[in-house]
């Protein structure tokens, strides 16, 4: 019998048990997706030379490049009124089945379709950022007043 490498007499521990330290798992901030494209439905739609009516659509997100570059072209330079149209032909990514999306499409919609898609580019590229949280000074109610400038690329 072979005695274990300790006092002469004494019985071995048990081997301790095998302890694995590991840290907790790490909370990963949740990441914060940026929306960039934003789909719509024109209220009358584009009309193309066979007469298809394209109303789906897709907007992204303007850059400053976007607002810059129309300041350029001649046609905005006579008519600042211009500026609207070819700003929406760089933003719009896909209007119905349409191959090419491009501002003389832009600039051939309806009036109303026009207006909208000025109204709506507003809405994306303004958002968060021309509205403010006030309260009102007779009743105390929160709501939110619009900032922002009035024209399609002012803010």
């Amino acid at each position: 019998m072979r005695r274990s490498a300790g006092r002469a007499g004494s019985v071995a521990a048990p081997p301790a048990p095998e302890v694995t330290m590991t840290a907790p798992p790490q909370q990963e901030a949740p990441r914060e997706v940026l929306r960039t494209e934003f789909p719509f439905q024109l209220p009358r739609g584009y009309v193309d030379e066979q007469g298809t009516v394209h109303r789906d659509g897709v907007m992204r997100l303007s850059t400053a490049r976007d607002e810059l570059i129309p300041l350029r072209d001649i046609r905005v330079q006579e008519n600042p009124a211009f500026l609207s149209v070819v700003l929406l032909g760089r933003v719009i990514t896909r209007l119905g089945t349409l191959p090419l999306m491009h501002d003389g499409i832009v600039e051939n919609m309806f009036a109303s379709d026009l207006a909208f898609l000025q109204d709506f580019y507003r809405q994306i590229n303004a958002e968060g950022h021309t509205r403010a949280a006030v309260n009102c000074p007779h009743c105390s109610e929160p709501f939110e007043v619009e900032l922002g400038g009035s024209r399609l690329g002012e803010s």
